[in-house]
């Protein structure tokens, strides 16, 4: 089985909400085969909400807040990907530093590697003027 939805938002912290909404509906949706959507729920809420807020509060920073955000979710049987896309420079996330377990960074700085813990894979790359955050998570 595969299926495929896509979601545009602005560039809002508060738009969280409506991102998580949708996502709950997608995979509140599923059918049965895909079950193991569901169990893995907690873990891609949590990377969604990371890539969106990571691609407001940093790659969209200094644009408009209605510059928009595209968030891509395909299943596959086996596998659900997801992808977010923003407008922001590029940045190298090998360039930043792991922070120290039970450090508090007021600024941040734990998004990245929350977000390579909770899932399978997580990608970051530039594709035209655009960056794409990929996430995919695999039946366990």
């Amino acid at each position: 089985m595969q299926r495929s939805e896509h979601l545009i938002v602005d560039s809002k912290l508060e738009t969280l909400n409506k991102v998580q909404a949708w996502f709950n509906r997608l995979y509140g949706s599923l059918e049965p085969e895909l079950s193991w959507v569901k169990i893995n729920c907690d873990h891609l809420n949590i990377a969604v909400a990371e890539g969106f807020t990571n691609a407001v509060r940093h790659a969209h920073a200094q644009l408009p807040p209605e510059t928009p955000i595209k968030i891509n979710v395909a299943l596959r049987g086996d596998r659900i990907d997801i992808q977010i896309w923003d407008h922001g420079f590029p940045f190298d996330p090998q360039q930043l530093s792991e922070p120290e377990p039970g450090s508090l960074l007021c600024d941040g700085g734990y998004g990245w590697f929350l977000l390579r813990r909770v899932v399978d894979y997580v990608n970051y790359r530039r594709q035209g003027e655009q960056n794409c955050l990929e996430i995919t998570q695999h039946r366990a």
